[in-house]
Formats: structure tokens, sequence, C-alpha cells
């Protein structure tokens, strides 16, 4: 019998977990190599889990909602066995005795691995594994039993136990504070200070959202964040749109959006201050060759940042049809790995919300990211102290200063205006 491991995937840079959205398998079912086995969610990216190997599903050790590091085991195949309805004996790595057997009330022996989730808020609420009845597959215990407990009020406790013997190297603790808490990845402080009153929704931190948030966190304390605004006349750019956006999209069957034009503007100026398109490495920094633009995308409930490979190698009706197929990939929820990984520099359409002025947090490990603002008409002063109405905007730029100085950063966001002022027919060829 050879039993072989599914890990969790690491689907995209800086990717860290991923949770569990759906299992396409039971166990018992056969699978042939490259068949999917199950949906999992990121924070970048929604995608299937492939079979590495022909046979048998022995066991799921993940359960459906439930969030895994890159590399832990989600479930296990046997490459040789028959088919089998049982579910498989599964050993308890918590209890004392590698014979003794699960309590009667917890008779499912699949029940007895437990994700570090679980093991973490047992620890904390002092819950007795063994009285509860789990919901997951295969009668698993999930994050979401525990919490409902909690909630409820209704917790089996952990009876307090006389200090055991010394334990051989075959045998291991049943005290749930012995389990290390790197093995964990919830927060120190599930419900925290924070009370709960009548009418108050608790919206679990899981998933996407727990990832965005481990990212800015992350962002915002290992990158010295600087912040660059500068304003920018984009009257003719806003005519020359204005005149071709309907041809255009009945030619191509998408539409021109302003932000097609700052996209291909940006990834000029990079190739002139490649500074910009660089990477905080540690003890390096790395500037990148390959100038790719990851845009960010907002759904209803997280953001996505695909990106657009060789941006300044496309013309601007290439950059605004893949910002067309990028966003309706990610609103519903058909990113690939490839889509959202090899970004080099950020630019964020907050002007898209009503936005005129932001400060962003930076795509980390990326050097920059741009905030596009609103294009808004004001009366400006301009040739011969004639004041007129112009189409204005924002352009925002926060920088990791270990990576950019000021100096730098201010003659790209100067080159950036001159691009978006200097857009014409005569000089913006769109294809």
């Amino acid at each position: 019998m050879a039993v072989e491991q599914i890990k969790m995937p690491q689907l995209g840079e800086s990717v860290t977990e991923g949770t569990i959205s759906k299992w396409l398998v039971s166990v018992g079912d056969k699978v042939n190599k490259y068949d999917p086995l199950a949906e999992v969610m990121t924070d970048k990216v929604n995608a299937e889990i492939p079979s590495s190997f022909s046979g048998v599903v022995k066991e799921l050790i993940a359960s459906e909602g439930e969030t895994l590091s890159v590399g832990e085991v989600i479930c296990t195949i046997d490459a040789a066995g028959p088919v089998s309805d049982e579910m498989p004996v599964v050993e308890n790595p918590l209890v004392t005795n590698r014979t003794e057997q699960v309590p009667a009330v917890n008779q499912n022996t699949s029940r007895a691995r437990f994700s570090p989730a679980v093991l973490k808020i047992s620890q904390e609420h002092r819950i007795d594994l063994s009285r509860v009845q789990g919901t997951g597959a295969g009668g698993r215990i999930t994050r979401k039993d525990l919490l409902a407990l909690v909630h409820s009020g209704e917790i089996p406790q952990i009876e307090d136990k006389k200090e055991a013997p010394a334990q051989t190297g075959e045998q291991r603790s049943t005290n749930l504070a012995d389990v290390p808490k790197a093995l964990t990845s919830e927060p120190d402080h599930i419900g925290s200070s924070v009370g709960l009153k009548s009418g108050d929704i608790e919206i679990p931190v899981i998933g996407v959202r727990k990832a965005i948030a481990a990212n800015m966190v992350r962002s915002k304390h290992e990158a010295p964040h600087a912040w660059m605004m500068v304003e920018v006349d984009a009257t003719n750019l806003v005519e020359y749109r204005n005149t071709i956006k309907d041809d255009f999209k009945k030619n191509e069957g998408f539409n021109l959006t302003f932000f097609a034009f700052f996209v291909k503007a940006a990834a000029q100026a990079l190739k002139e201050f490649p500074q910009l398109n660089s990477m905080w490495a540690g003890d390096k920094i790395i500037q990148k060759k390959d100038i790719n633009i990851s845009i960010a995308v907002a759904t209803e409930d997280a953001l996505y940042v695909p990106v657009i490979k060789n941006a300044d190698e496309k013309s601007i009706k290439g950059i605004a049809r893949e910002i067309s197929e990028l966003a309706g990939k990610a609103r519903a929820g058909k990113l690939k790995t490839d889509d959202i990984t090899g970004g080099t520099f950020t630019v964020n359409n907050t002007g898209s919300f009503g936005s005129v002025q932001s400060m962003g947090i930076i795509n980390y490990p990326q050097a920059a990211i741009l905030q596009v603002e609103s294009i808004v008409k004001r009366a400006v002063v301009i040739n011969n102290n004639m004041i007129a109405i112009r189409d204005m905007v924002n352009l925002c730029m926060s920088l990791d200063h270990r990576i950019i100085d000021g100096l730098v950063c201010g003659r790209f966001m100067k080159r950036l205006k001159e691009i978006i002022e200097t857009t014409s027919e005569s000089t913006t060829p769109i294809y």
C-alpha cells in the first residue's frame, strides 16, 4: 500500500494559506492523476487542487471552510488500494497512549485529527473535544463548531487532572496547552475585549479577508511608507477618449476606460525610471526587468490584485482588454494562479469610487502603489493668468522609502504628469 499526501499548494506569490471552499471528492472515491480534488480560496485566487496521483481517496484531513497553511496536508490517497466504503481509522495525535481509544461519545475516529484552529480555540476555552459532535466532512470537528459552542455558552469543559507521570517517546501529552502556538494561525484573542450587544453582528475574519488583513499589516509594519501627490490636467485625455469611446466599444466589444490610459502611462514612465519597478528582498533590492502592472479589483467582500504582464509592450487597446477580462474573472471568482503572480508595480483606480485623494498601502514587497483619483471639473488658472474650467485629476503615490528616495519619485511623477497632459490623437495611438 502506498499512501500519498496531497498538500496545500502555494497559489501565488506571498500566498501563505488557503481555505477549502468545497470538496469535489469523498472518501473511497477513485481518482486519476490531475483530477480535481477540492476548490480552494486564497486572498488572490480561487482554484482547484488537482490530484498528484491515481488511486483511492483515503482521508479528507481538512474540512470545508477550514484554512490551512501552504504545505499542510489536506487529504491522503491510497495509490494502490481498492475502493472502500469504510472510513479510514486515524490515529489521534493527542492521546496519552497510542493504543488508547477515542471515548464512546466520539466514536468516529476520523474526527480524532484536529486542525490548528480547532486546537487553538479548544485550548483557550478549555473545550473537551471528545464531547463535541463535529459537522465537518466525516464528522470532523471544525472551527465553526467550536465558535458555536462558545457563543451558546454550553461548553463541555476539560476536567482538571492530577499531574501525570513522565511520558516516553511513544506517548503524547493530552494537555492542549502543550500544543505549540506555531501550529495555530488564529488570533491570540478570539472575541477579544470588544463586548457583543444585542443586534451586533460578529463576522469571523477568515479566508480572503484574513489574508488581506495579514498582508496589509505586514506592509505597514515592514515598509516605511512615504507619500506624494501631483495635480494633473487631464482635459486633453478626456476629450480624446470621449471622442473615440463609442466607436471603440462598437468595434472591439469592450469599454475604453480612462484607467487604461493611466496604466499605459505608468508603464511608460516605469521604463524611464526603473527604480520604481523594484522589490525589497531583505538585504538587497531587486530591480525587475519585466514591467507587470498589478491592478486592484474590488468585489463585495474582497480585494483581488490581478496582473497585466509586460504592460509597457501592450497598446492601450490591449491594456483595456486585459483590464476588462481580469476584472470579470476576479468578480466571477475565476482568476488563475498565472493571473495574479509576477506583479512589479500596482496602479489602483480609486477614482471609480469618487475619491479625490487617498493614501494606498503598498502591495508588499513592491516598491510603490499609484492611486488614480476621480477626474473632476475645476476652475484653474491657465496661460496668461486666465481662469478656465478644466478636467483635473490627482495622482497619489505611496512608496517604500527603503527602496526609493523622494527625488526619484518626484521625477517619476513629473514624467507621468507630462504623459497624461500631452495625451491626444496625434501623440497617443490606441492600437
